[in-house]
């Protein structure tokens, strides 16, 4: 199975995190793993002040969870062990001493809203719908909620998953606090990342480093709750009803 791809380029003080993969840019188990271990890495880089987070192609940002790995999921353990995948990823970013900018150059579902929501600072295109189709496969976005709701809010979060099968878009993600800002294209919305990210970067790195404590504080619990959440996701994704519905959409 394709594992997909993780670049990741440090130049005046940026890193940018480039992932690929070529189901929709999902994110198997193997992938999340790496993501998690190279914002680990660039934590502990001292050359390093911000964190860019981009995916490639054109037309999607992240499809969210591995159908294909969800498929195989056979005991409750197993299941965890996945979804812990997202919990670990989520925690190394709210962790990461870096301030971290997200580029959302097209649709993001479950997971991948997830990731943006973990961003501190998150551009998009008009392209960035996002949608959070959980519950219509039999699940829930458990264990990524908590970074969605920190960020939109619980009505908002219930607007988005309770319409578990329409695209919002990325308007309303910017209405919402998702975004800061939306581009008309991936060519003016790079421009600003570039400008952002230098300027943040000449900034005295301790003051950055003390200003995302506070963006992030109240959230120490994360590490056990997303844990215990991702067991909620682990034990529902061996439902009949979930493995029906995730084999339909492959075959779509």
């Amino acid at each position: 199975m394709n594992q997909g791809t993780i670049f990741t380029n440090i130049t005046n003080k940026v890193a940018t995190i480039t992932f690929f993969h070529p189901a929709s840019n999902s994110l198997p188990g193997d992938l999340l793993n790496r993501l998690t271990e190279t914002f680990n890495r660039l934590d502990a880089n001292l050359d390093v002040n911000i964190i860019v987070l981009k995916s490639e192609g054109e037309k999607t940002f992240c499809a969210g969870a591995s159908f294909d790995e969800l498929l195989q999921v056979k005991t409750p353990e197993e299941g965890k062990q996945f979804f812990s995948g997202f919990a670990n990823l989520l925690n190394s970013m709210r962790k990461c001493s870096k301030l971290i900018i997200g580029r959302a150059q097209g649709k993001a579902v479950g997971g991948g809203v997830g990731i943006l929501a973990a961003t501190d600072y998150c551009f998009a295109t008009e392209s960035a719908s996002i949608k959070l189709s959980e519950l219509s496969i039999g699940i829930g976005a458990f264990v990524i909620a908590p970074a969605v709701e920190r960020k939109i809010g619980v009505s908002a979060l219930s607007e988005l998953s309770i319409d578990a099968t329409n695209w919002k878009t990325a308007y309303w993600a910017k209405e919402k606090g998702l975004f800061a800002r939306v581009f008309d294209s991936n060519r003016e919305m790079d421009q600003s990342i570039d400008i952002l990210a230098n300027k943040l970067a000449s900034y005295n790195p301790e003051a950055l480093k003390e200003w995302k404590k506070i963006l992030w504080k109240n959230t120490d619990h994360w590490d056990t709750l997303l844990k215990e959440n991702a067991k909620i996701s682990g034990k529902l994704v061996l439902s009949d009803f979930t493995k029906e519905a995730l084999q339909k959409f492959k075959n779509q």
